[in-house]
């Protein structure tokens, strides 16, 4: 217990179906200065939330705050865009205050008849000179009867709460309170330890899914990462699980992951195959659960010496969401969920997605990182062109790094080792990884000189030569044009001979019954011809367009050969001429090879089927 007192929280409701929480806070008569002693206090919000590089400035949802102590109110006084304060403190100080919850995402708060969760990011206020106070977080049922049979789950220990129940939980100090997301309403429960670790997934929104396969496969994924690192560092472990028609996100936090995902990605009764949409949904288990070690325990320097008012910059998130983009679906097959070639169909689509955009040919991986915060997070129509995925370029250098320390250390050393000695060094110390560390370390524990790979993957734009590694594990890759806009390439049995196809640069998206641009690819076609973002299609040489043909009319085309666009730009009528050109070859085909030499088929192996195979169904290669 903190010699200052403890920071007690409250968080309610009385208009759930106004989107509002209503919270307090008190400030018992402690330091920052003595006891008894008048004192000036600043109160602030979080400008971000940890995991998601943007500046979301929370502060602008908090709609009305009061301040009073045992003489009254006090007055209380805005002093930036996320701060308040207020002077002439004497005692303890309580704070009250509403927040608006309208933004159903796992990086804010949402609240309505249904259901409630919460960021404690986006809620809970920060006591200047009392980030290390104890916090005490008190959160009552909201007072609407649509709330009467709601439960409550979070990862925050109890501090008198019942099991899934409101009440009063606790936290070590402010960075802690707010590392736990809150779930309230009518959620089911999948409940299942790892390691004899409790371990749940509270499920919320309307779905019909398979809670048994859940609780078989679930465990695998944890269990198959808990032997990669060599241990599980939790006491619980909790999976906040919206389910929406659409939708798809995770965000991890210590002990806890909250996850956004499409209700028919879910298992369904009675379908015992893991369907592209469960794939994905496992994959995005998998990804979160990773950051337990990889994000919250092995952490950049930078993040842990600077707080959350302002951007942090990196050029490890690379290494942060990379790495872990990698093992996601790498556990997957590991775990014995999906079988190799579905693996590699994956792999497939990520090489495809990174090929497909331009911007990888501006934009180092590095630079990536350190822009997150204005370019990924802010991506407009010109992004295709502009920047890299750190997340998908990022799985590549990772796979093109284990492959890389495989078969130059003769399957001696593999990325596997990298990360575990990541823990042991950082994770487990609890010290910041600084900004070359990964690279360093990979060279210290596998003896090889990796400097010219980094300095390509990191700090090159460069496309990574995936063939000869891929070989080096009995399989072929070629790129081909994509066949039609669904094709992001896949796994074969052997490559067919390559027939061109119609490009003209552009992407676009059906709204209703107009064609709309979303982007246009740089010296390609499309922007030749003088069309861009926004652009409404109408007519292709003197025939209306329709969205759900437009892919067909276009591939009537013939290369090289000028056609007739009409579009509406705003609401003026405009006449392009675009000749299409060949599609480039930038859909990746993977192709196991049957004949590979036993050396790569062992290479394949260790590849696939480390660090464990105890919870794996199968361990043949492809």
């Amino acid at each position: 217990m903190s010699a200052f007192g403890t920071l007690a929280y409250r968080v309610a409701s009385h208009q759930p179906r106004a989107h509002l929480f209503d919270l307090s806070l008190c400030i018992p008569d402690a330091a920052p200065t003595a006891k008894g002693v008048a004192r000036d206090l600043r109160l602030s919000l979080p400008a971000w939330i940890p995991g998601s590089y943007m500046i979301r400035d929370f502060a602008r949802h908090l709609i009305s705050i009061h301040a009073q102590d045992a003489n009254g109110p006090l007055p209380i006084s805005k002093s930036d865009k996320q701060s308040w304060h207020l002077s002439g403190a004497l005692g303890s100080v309580h704070i009250h205050y509403q927040v608006y919850a309208g933004e159903l995402s796992v990086r804010a708060a949402h609240l309505d008849h249904t259901h409630g969760y919460f960021n404690g990011a986006c809620l809970l206020l920060h006591v200047d000179g009392c980030a290390d106070w104890p916090c005490e977080l008190e959160i009552e049922r909201p007072a609407d009867p649509c709330a009467a049979h709601w439960r409550l789950a979070t990862s925050l220990p109890a501090a008198g709460a019942p099991a899934w129940g409101f009440g009063r939980y606790r936290a070590a100090n402010y960075a802690a309170l707010i590392d736990h997301p809150v779930e309230m309403g009518a959620f089911e429960l999948v409940e299942f330890s790892v390691r004899d670790i409790p371990h749940a997934m509270a499920i919320s929104g309307h779905q019909r899914a398979d809670f048994d396969r859940l609780s078989q496969d679930l465990p695998r994924i944890c269990e198959q990462q808990a032997a990669l690192f060599g241990e599980l560092p939790l006491e619980r472990y909790l999976f906040l699980t919206q389910t929406l028609g659409t939708g798809y996100g995770g965000l991890e936090h210590r002990s806890s992951a909250s996850l956004l995902c499409a209700r028919d990605d879910l298992p369904q009764p009675q379908v015992s195959e893991v369907t592209a949409g469960y794939r994905r949904f496992l994959g995005l288990c998998s990804h979160e659960y990773f950051h337990l070690w990889n994000v919250k325990r092995i952490r950049p320097q930078v993040f842990m010496e600077q707080g959350l008012e302002r951007e942090v910059h990196t050029r490890l998130l690379w290494a942060f969401e990379g790495l872990t983009s990698y093992y996601d679906d790498l556990t997957l097959v590991r775990a014995g969920l999906i079988s190799p070639r579905d693996y590699l169909e994956l792999l497939a689509n990520t090489i495809t997605r990174v090929q497909r955009d331009p911007g990888r040919q501006r934009q180092t991986v590095a630079e990536s990182s350190f822009d997150a915060w204005t370019k990924f997070y802010q991506q407009d129509a010109n992004a295709p062109n502009a920047i890299v995925s750190y997340y998908s370029k990022g799985a590549l250098i990772a796979l093109a790094l284990d492959l890389t320390i495989r078969q130059r250390s003769h399957n001696r050393h593999s990325l596997d080792d990298l990360m575990r000695a990541l823990w042991q060094r950082y994770g487990r110390t609890g010290q910041g990884v600084p900004e070359t560390g990964p690279e360093a370390l990979a060279a210290e524990i596998t003896g090889l000189d990796l400097q010219a790979f980094f300095d390509q993957a990191l700090d090159d734009t460069k496309d990574l030569d995936l063939a000869p590694l891929l070989a080096s594990v009995g399989v072929a890759l070629r790129m081909r044009p994509a066949r039609d806009v669904q094709d992001l390439g896949g796994v074969c049995e052997q490559f067919q001979p390559i027939e061109p196809q119609v490009s003209i640069g552009a992407r676009w998206t059906a709204q209703g019954n107009e064609l709309k641009l979303t982007a246009v690819l740089n010296d390609r076609p499309a922007e030749r011809a003088g069309l861009a973002p926004g652009d409404i299609l109408i007519a292709l040489d003197a025939v209306r367009i329709e969205p759900s043909r437009f892919a067909t009319q276009l591939a009537r085309c013939s290369i090289g050969e000028t056609v007739i666009v009409h579009a509406f730009r705003r609401d003026e009528l405009h006449r392009f001429e675009l000749t299409p050109e060949a599609a480039p070859h930038d859909t990746c085909e993977l192709m196991p090879l049957p004949d590979a030499p036993p050396a790569a088929q062992q290479a394949q192996a260790n590849w696939l089927h480390q660090p464990s195979t105890a919870t794996a169904t199968s361990s043949s290669t492809l």
